[in-house]
């Protein structure tokens, strides 16, 4: 999650999200820099509208999880729980990128 932030923070910064940046903000931190995430994290935010990306997911609307039905056979039920599961993951994502959000108030 910090080499998210350290890319966030340089482009709120007006700065460009490159390598030597991204390290450096760690480790102005106190992290321990692992140099294939921040080259990983660099070439997939290549390309991408970092705004545009955080207003999305901004204004994300929240999923609600849909209660399981009594009576459902294995296969059903087993199609709820990944769907649960999904929705869940996606629940984290968006309050994830709400915290995120709030960065940039």
């Amino acid at each position: 999650m910090e080499y998210v932030y350290a890319a966030m923070l340089l482009h709120k910064a007006g700065q460009k999200v490159e390598e030597g940046s991204v390290k450096k903000v760690l480790e102005a931190a106190g992290v321990q820099v692992d140099d294939g995430r921040v080259k990983a994290l660099v070439a997939s935010l290549e390309g991408v509208n970092i705004d545009e990306a955080v207003e999305k997911a901004v204004s994300a609307p929240v999923a609600a999880a849909a209660p399981a039905e009594g009576g459902e056979n294995k296969a059903e039920a087993k199609k709820e729980d990944k769907k649960e599961s999904e929705e869940d993951a996606k629940k984290a994502e968006e309050q994830a990128a709400s915290g995120l959000g709030a960065l940039f108030g």
